[in-house]
């Protein structure tokens, strides 16, 4: 008998990064009230993502817009360039049906929404999210962290069951 060994396609998810994006006003962290989303800067937060993926084995391709349309276009990329998404919509979450459409488009990858404040102990207009019913998981209320657990259930998702 011989070992049969299989190396992954160029383009297969193993060897793609994971998209994390990060919605509007998130280039504010650290300034931008503090007291509900915490002093880290957005930079700490990628170096944060970054940490996390590579003790997984994983790497993160991490980007922020103030732009509803250019998420859109990131998160079209995604089809073929990233094995899936953790996505902080921001305030996108409470409006946004394209971004729900756009994930919705995703073909299966796995999708992981981040807040980092708790939305549902917020104003009332904040607890609905477009982007939660095409979400395969939603971390709230872990303030950065909260990004470092999602990069880990998109890693559990993708690992094929044993």
């Amino acid at each position: 008998m011989s070992a049969v060994t299989s190396t992954p396609a160029a383009n297969s998810s193993a060897n793609q990064p994971i998209l994390v994006l990060n919605g509007p006003n998130l280039n504010l962290l650290g300034v931008r009230e503090p007291e509900i989303y915490g002093r880290d800067v957005l930079a700490d937060v990628e170096a944060l993502c970054i940490r996390a993926a590579e003790e997984l084995g994983r790497s993160v391709d991490f980007r922020q817009s103030n732009h509803e349309g250019v998420l859109i276009d990131w998160i079209q990329e995604a089809r073929t360039g990233h094995a899936g998404i953790v996505i902080n919509p921001a305030a996108y979450s409470h409006t946004s049906v394209a971004l729900h459409d756009a994930l919705a488009a995703l073909d299966g990858k796995p999708i992981i929404e981040v807040h980092i404040s708790n939305i549902h102990k917020r104003e009332a207009f904040r607890h609905h999210s477009y982007v939660s019913s095409v979400a395969d998981g939603v971390i709230a209320g872990c303030g950065v962290q909260g990004y470092a657990l999602a990069i880990a259930r998109i890693c559990t998702l993708l690992t094929p069951s044993a």
